[in-house]
């Protein structure tokens, strides 16, 4: 008589923990020649931010890259938590509205203070509900913290009144948000 045998435990795949975690997807940011320039101010305007690494383009393929031997290929940085990598690679590709980096604030004052430091020699003309870019081009939201829920129900009339005074904000203004959705 054959005795069923159990098959072997399967081996649940071990989550790394917060400590031991690896963030496996972060922003590249590609400038034409400005990364370090622009890590240097991303840096200086958030907290919680530094510069990890700067790796520098070798005498090797020249002919692809173009670069100086010496020059600055990627800044390394963190902002808040969240790591990025800044290229410079060339005049080939160009930041557009279709991606943003957003900034949640839980005030007032951190809204003005962001809008005005990301906003600082950039195109006043590419700023609505929100959004602006820098002088980099690079698109910035910098946005309430409370806003999604403030939105969040698209047949409400506060909801309405929330969203037609948005959409008449360039930098937005939580105290005329919460008016608007009062009445």
């Amino acid at each position: 008589m054959a005795t069923k045998r159990k098959a072997p435990a399967r081996k649940k795949a071990a989550r790394p923990t917060a400590s031991a975690a690896v963030q496996t997807i972060s922003p590249c940011l590609w400038f034409d020649d400005q990364a370090e320039e622009a890590a240097r101010l991303y840096v200086s305007i958030f907290k919680k931010a530094k510069i990890s690494a700067v790796t520098r383009y070798p005498a090797v393929g020249q002919e692809v890259h173009g670069r100086a031997p010496g020059s600055v290929m990627t800044v390394e940085f963190v902002l808040n938590g969240v790591p990025f990598t800044a290229l410079n690679g060339g005049p080939l590709f160009k930041f557009n509205e279709a991606v943003s980096l957003q900034v949640l604030c839980r005030t007032q004052a951190e809204i003005d203070y962001y809008w005005e430091k990301l906003g600082e020699g950039g195109d006043p003309r590419a700023r609505q509900c929100g959004w602006l870019k820098d002088k980099f081009g690079l698109s910035w939201q910098v946005a309430p913290t409370g806003m999604v829920k403030m939105l969040a129900d698209p047949k409400s009339k506060s909801t309405e009144r929330a969203f037609a005074a948005m959409m008449q904000m360039k930098k937005i203004d939580i105290a005329a948000l919460k008016a608007a959705a009062k009445g």
